[in-house]
Order: structure tokens, then sequence, then C-alpha cells
């Protein structure tokens, strides 16, 4: 088998990384901050790791890293290879490029992750593919080290139209109940005792249910930040818009991010979202 390589080593790029290497695959990374993992080789460059792996798995933070990515890719030579983009980035970054990757010998998908770093290690993550179905079945090939939750929904571009459906469904979910969850603190409902009842019934998330603790404040480890879910929030606002639609919803969850980055918690977990709007309760009166 040959060596995967793997491009961008952030919390994403090294989940991916290491689930890979524990399944069986050889696996090669390189990032363009010369980070490096522990257990995982590195390339000194990019031409060296694309000439050592027919298969490239980005794991990028946004449009920009992804353009610059791939445009240094396209002066390779990328005969034979595969690249999966699982990035969180808009679709046509990966398909204004498409025909010249094509045209120098690459083929390509969008499969971008639904779960954070966590989901991936413990190989629980949701995949969801966007491309040729050739292309999409070759990559199960390496995908299926990652999860048994992948789905191939479309050509180019749908993986990532169906990350803004799901994703953008959980912080939607996120912004709803931070709506009601000031009444649970001036009724003196206890912040616990609400977010077990809502986890045990049917107006539960998983998300919430594996967050409880840290929205309680028992534990401040990071499982995905807020920056970062608000960068993800403004790619799912322009994916809704390049379709004709509007969701004004996701404008109030990115208000109320970016209110939190101001207030200095951007870096801590998307939980923290939650104890902020029930301590609005108190300070709302």
């Amino acid at each position: 088998m040959s060596e995967v390589g793997v491009v961008g080593l952030g919390r994403m790029g090294s989940a991916i990384a290491l689930r890979m290497s524990e399944q069986g695959h050889s696996v090669l990374g390189w990032t363009r901050s010369r980070r490096e993992v522990e257990g995982i080789a590195s390339a000194p460059d990019l031409e060296t790791l694309c000439k050592r792996c027919e298969t490239l798995i980005l794991s990028l933070y946004d449009d920009t890293a992804v353009a610059d990515v791939l445009d240094r890719l396209l002066e390779l030579d990328l005969t034979g290879r595969l690249i999966i983009d699982t990035s969180t980035v808009v679709p046509d970054v990966l398909r204004t490029r498409m025909n010249a990757l094509s045209d120098k010998g690459a083929t390509a998908i969008d499969a971008p992750i639904s779960g954070g770093p966590e989901l991936v290690a413990t190989g629980k993550c949701g995949i969801f593919i966007g491309g040729e179905p050739e292309a999409a079945e070759r990559s199960r090939t390496y995908l299926a080290a990652l999860s048994e939750r992948i789905f191939h929904v479309g050509p180019l571009g749908a993986g990532l139209a169906m990350k803004t459906v799901n994703n953008g469904m959980i912080q939607v979910y996120m912004t709803g109940l931070g709506t009601f969850l000031p009444v649970a603190q001036r009724a003196g409902l206890p912040l616990e005792t609400v977010l077990r009842i809502l986890c045990g019934g049917p107006a539960g998330m998983p998300m919430v249910r594996d967050r409880i603790e840290k929205i309680l404040g028992q534990d401040d480890t990071v499982g995905f930040d807020i920056v970062s879910a608000l960068k993800d929030a403004r790619v799912f606002s322009a994916v809704t818009e390049s379709y004709g639609i509007s969701a004004p919803i996701l404008e109030l969850t990115m208000a109320q991010m970016s209110e939190a980055i101001e207030d200095g918690d951007g870096d801590t977990d998307v939980a923290r979202l939650l104890a902020r709007a029930y301590a609005r309760g108190a300070l709302d009166k």
C-alpha cells in the first residue's frame, strides 16, 4: 500500500494522520507552518510529499490555505494522484481548479468531515463526498480508516453542501437552545438539570450531551473552538447564499460567536456559547 499524504497538521489534520496510521496506513505529513506531529513522518516539502504519495488528503483551515496548496500542486506532476479535500471551504475553491487538476493527471473530490478531532480519533465522524463515482469509490479505500459513516452525496461540491445542511443545523440548534437558556436561569432551573433533561429526550443532541461537562465548566479541553466555528458558519452562509437561499438565523449565530470572541472566549470550546447564554439570564435583567 502506497503512502498517504496529509497536508495540514492542525487539530483535524493531526487527528486524521494519527487515525490513518493507527489503522495501518503509511502516512506522510506536510504543513506550510512546518509543524510536526509525534508518530507521523514529515516530508521536507510539498513536492516530496506529492512524489511519494498517490493519495493526498487536504485538511486546511480556510479558502486561502486550500487555494494556495492547490495552486502549488498544479506546478507539480500530478499523474495518477487522488486529492481528497476534507477542508470546510466554499466549493468553488476546488471546482474552479478541477479542469486544471484533471489536465495535470489528477482526480479530486471534496469530502468535508462532520465531527471534531475527537470523533475522527474514535472513527465516529461523518464524511460527505462530492465527486465522480469512480473517484468517490477510490477514496473509500482511505477514508474507511476514518469512519464507517461515508456518504457519496453527489457531484463535486455536493459534499460541502451536505455539510452545510448537517453542521449548519447543529449551529442553529445551539443558537436556538441559547435563546431559551436565559429563561431557565431566571426560572431558577439549574443548568445541569436542564441539560440532562434535554439530552435524555427528543429535544436533545449528541453534540450537547457529549459536552455537558464543558458547558458546566468542569472540563476545559477544547474539541472545537469558537473562532473555528465562526469561520465555518461564514462558509455555511456563503454556500447557502450561493443557492439563492437566505438563512437569517445564521446571522444571529455568527453575531453571538463574534461577541464571544470579542470577550476573549474565541479559543474556548463551542460549549462555552451555551454557558454564556445561561448566564445572560442574569445579566439581561
